[in-house]
């Protein structure tokens, strides 16, 4: 089964159907088996997502935009919420050969200035010389380049320009939901979660589809948003995938971790899904963008993974 081609689900060759188990003795440990071998399914098809062309063209493409600071992503922020992308106007230009369009509002951030610098004071040449440092074992032109300031530079983003298509890759499951987001609504009791559907309009998280957060110190429940889309096998995904993190990622700190617990939560939202029947292979192009050591994450944390998708169908058909 290839990753590489965005598929709809009369196209998928995974041709899900609901997956059911008898109720019988031996129901826990065949459901087990069943979902471990979906994990292992979704390990493979992440390694062969990674190294496939499209993904490769993708990464290119990544590679050419800046990591901005913390202090020039809420600039960007409070300037354009909606913002994810956002170059010069010369970068968009040479680089990824798009457009600024007439009329748009720059974005302002600080852009480092990197010049030659005393090695004394830090300043550059021509401040150097206005200064009451005394600094002369060195000519300037033999001063290494450094950070002496910052200065204002302009950026724009993605949706004010035009001109050829990024790459993109295609994350969201598809398929006949069949109810499934009314039903997983149903079990958040049950699940132990609040959680609402956001109108696109009211939505205050940028380009995530969805959060899990703690509303306040008197809330006992995390509380899920996801916003409302008419992909509804994708919304029902997206819900799948913040329970899990309800249910297992709260107060993580460490970068590196908090990678492995979204490749679990993902892995828990692919299972899940394709347990109802829907197609979410392009999970593997999520984790593939997210994590590097997806495959060997999935299989290192396959307990956990398969215990959390198990609660989760447990408790929507339990709802339903």
């Amino acid at each position: 089964m290839s990753m590489i081609q965005s598929e709809t689900p009369e196209q998928s060759s995974s041709q899900q159907t609901t997956c059911t188990f008898d109720d019988s003795d031996s129901r826990d440990e065949e459901m087990r088996d069943q979902l471990d071998a979906w994990v292992e399914d979704l390990a493979d098809l992440t390694n062969e997502a990674q190294t496939s062309e499209q993904f490769q063209q993708w990464l290119d493409v990544q590679s050419k935009f800046h990591d901005y600071s913390a202090r020039n992503t809420l600039l960007i922020k409070l300037q354009c919420p909606e913002a994810t992308r956002v170059a010069g106007y010369n970068t968009w230009q040479d680089e990824f050969d798009r457009y600024v369009q007439q009329g748009e509002d720059a974005i302002w951030i600080w852009a480092p200035i990197i010049t030659k610098k005393c090695p004394e004071c830090g300043n550059s040449p021509s401040y150097h010389e206005n200064t009451d440092c005394e600094y002369d074992e060195t000519e300037p032109e033999q001063w290494r380049r450094g950070l002496v300031g910052f200065r204002p530079t302009s950026v724009f983003d993605i949706s004010q320009t035009e001109g050829e298509p990024l790459p993109e890759l295609e994350t969201e499951a598809h398929g006949d939901p069949n109810g499934l987001v009314e039903d997983l609504l149903d079990a958040t009791d049950e699940i132990g979660v609040d959680a609402r559907i956001v109108a696109p309009e009211e939505w205050e998280h940028g380009s995530a589809r969805g959060v899990c957060e703690r509303r306040n110190v008197m809330t006992t429940n995390p509380m899920v948003e996801a916003v409302d889309r008419e992909n509804r096998a994708a919304l029902a995904s997206t819900l799948i995938h913040e329970f899990a993190h309800a249910e297992l990622h709260f107060n993580v700190e460490d970068e590196a971790e908090r990678s492995k617990r979204e490749v679990e939560a993902e892995a828990v939202a692919y299972v899940v899904s394709r347990h109802f029947g829907l197609d979410p292979d392009n999970s593997a192009f999520y984790l593939a963008a997210w994590d590097g050591d997806a495959p060997e994450t999935l299989r290192d944390r396959l307990d956990r993974i398969s215990k959390t998708a198990a609660d989760l169908i447990d408790a929507v058909e339990g709802a339903s």
